[in-house]
């Protein structure tokens, strides 16, 4: 008797330490399958990440090759012209041109060199891009309210926090893009950027006063779509609004904890 007891607790006890090994591999498996997939996912994240980066710093040399491209053609190009035909006049004058022409003919010149510094300075903008956003996007309106005439404003809110690079030029390319937006469709003749540092986020408004669209009609537009897709990535949150008297782009950026102790 005491040996079938023996037996049975012995064939009970197999199950148990059978069951406990099957009990503990199944964990085992289940939580490096989940450890596999997070770090799969992580790599994908940061994959889509860089290609997005990539992309952006793509498109802003491109942005930037075309406002050249632009710029030279309406406004340098036609100053030159000026000046040209004012040349040609002195030339067919002769001797009678007056000192008044080459003072004229002079300021036409020095404007178009000036405007070329201007340019010259915009085609090296990457490199401002990954210091500061902010200079970068100001030189922008800089630029953009003397060559288009249209009244840009740029006001900051709290103390400036230096970001991840990475992410500077990703938020830059999305303020690119959305003031290329506003030059191209909206009709306005005001830009007001406000770019606030409280409580540990970074909140950027950009705003016109144009003919507004519709935002619901838009969503499925690339252009948006792009915008939203790259704060996402950042973290960030990217909401619009828009009327007729208007539009209004904001971005709510999260301060990461380590940007925070580096300014501290």
């Amino acid at each position: 008797m005491e040996r079938e007891e023996i037996q049975l607790l012995i064939i009970s006890s197999s199950i148990v330490l059978f069951t406990l090994l099957t009990t503990v591999f199944i964990l085992f498996y289940y939580f490096q399958k989940k450890k596999s997939e997070f770090l799969l996912d992580k790599i994908e994240s940061e994959l889509i990440f860089q290609s997005e980066l990539v992309k952006s710093k793509i498109e802003i040399k491109e942005q930037t090759l075309t406002n050249v491209s632009r710029e030279l053609h309406d406004n340098i190009g036609q100053i030159l012209s000026v000046a040209l035909m004012e040349m040609n006049m002195m030339l067919e004058q002769k001797d009678n041109f007056s000192r008044c022409q080459l003072v004229e003919t002079k300021q036409l010149i020095s404007k178009s060199l000036n405007e070329i510094r201007i340019l010259a300075k915009l085609i090296n903008g990457d490199v401002t891009i990954d210091s500061n956003f902010i200079d970068a996007v100001s030189d922008d309106l800089e630029r953009i309210q003397k060559f288009k005439n249209i009244e840009c404003s740029l006001e900051l809110e709290g103390e400036v926090v230096s970001l991840n690079n990475e992410h500077e030029t990703i938020i830059y390319r999305i303020l690119q893009e959305s003031i290329s937006n506003i030059l191209k469709h909206s009709q306005s003749e005001v830009i007001d950027l406000k770019i606030k540092f409280i409580n540990q986020i970074c909140t950027i408004e950009i705003s016109d006063k144009g003919r507004g669209f519709s935002v619901d009609s838009c969503k499925k537009g690339s252009g948006l779509l792009n915008m939203k897709t790259r704060a996402k990535l950042i973290g960030a949150n990217l909401s619009i609004a828009s009327s007729p008297q208007g539009s209004k782009i904001t971005i709510q950026y999260p301060i990461p904890a380590e940007n925070q102790c580096k300014d501290e």
